[in-house]
């Protein structure tokens, strides 16, 4: 299952390569819409490639992440993905973590900081 409730304003979210990643971003733009505001971690482990629309699609959910005033981290990027994350300038633009234990307790701490 893709899409996760890790807790109650945390969705976990592992992506994989398309055709599947985009019917999973769609799966997180609607449930983002529709549901309770959450915290978002995207786990990029099983990705091998990110065309320019998979790349839209993380920045328009970044985008209303944004507007409800929740976070986004993304986590677990392959090193053939880096590359890609550079060039594109998205290195400075998403909230980088190593792997999904730092992506959740970043989100922790985060939420500590505010409390």
């Amino acid at each position: 299952m893709p899409i996760q409730q890790w807790s109650d304003d945390i969705l976990m979210v592992e992506l994989n390569d398309e055709p599947v990643f985009s019917e999973e971003i769609q799966a997180l733009s609607d449930r983002v819409d529709k549901g309770p505001d959450c915290h978002v971690v995207l786990n990029l482990g099983n990705i091998t490639r990110l065309n320019s629309s998979n790349i839209s699609q993380l920045l328009r959910i970044r985008k209303k992440q944004i507007n409800k005033d929740v976070q986004l981290r993304i986590c677990s990027v392959p090193d053939s993905l880096w590359g890609v994350m550079l060039i594109t300038g998205l290195d400075k633009i998403f909230d980088f973590q190593s792997d999904v234990p730092s992506a959740l307790a970043s989100l922790q701490i985060d939420g500590d900081d505010e409390g």
